[in-house]
């Protein structure tokens, strides 16, 4: 029987830090399925869903707990089977003059009808044809099931011109 669990983590920066957490994980016979990873600053930061047999979990929460030790910092999550909430999910790319509060309000209008961030990518690049900073956005919305899609990109685009950036909103 294996459980699956949710490990978050972030150190300073430096190399094998990926590996140090995977030798860990496979040494208690656990299975790496998936993960997120980012340089940001000067950290390193994660996320990954592993599994292991449910009779080393404790052996394996108390040996990355251990990696404290190494500048790790590690949230140990058991967590249930992988059923997602249901619904279905559009993409979502947003771009234009960077300025605060633009997540907050992209993000308000999407809780405020139902629909969740199930993955977001962020980015504030140099502009290429002047001064200034453009803010980037990709993520995967899910809209759940009787919410009414339409609706939820329509409100998107308003936001978007509110906040003047482009919105794009794939898989309506």
């Amino acid at each position: 029987m294996t459980q699956t669990v949710i490990l978050t983590f972030i150190a300073k920066d430096r190399t094998g830090l990926v590996e140090r957490l995977a030798e860990t994980v496979a040494a208690r016979g656990g299975n790496w399925l998936e993960s997120r990873m980012a340089h940001l600053a000067d950290r390193f930061v994660g996320v990954a869903r592993v599994e292991a047999p449910k009779a080393e979990l404790a052996r394996l929460e108390a040996e990355l707990q251990a990696l404290a030790a190494e500048g790790f910092h590690l949230i140990f999550e058991e967590t249930d089977a992988d059923a997602g909430p249901p619904g279905r999910t559009v993409q979502l790319d947003i771009v234009g003059p960077d300025h605060p509060g633009i997540v907050r309000d992209i993000t308000h209008v999407l809780a405020t009808r139902g629909a969740s961030v199930e993955e977001m990518e962020t980015d504030i690049r140099p502009a290429p044809m002047g001064g200034g900073n453009l803010f980037y956005a990709k993520a995967r919305v899910r809209i759940p099931d009787g919410a009414d899609a339409r609706e939820v990109s329509d409100a998107l685009y308003e936001i978007g011109n509110t906040l003047m950036v482009d919105v794009a909103v794939d898989g309506k």
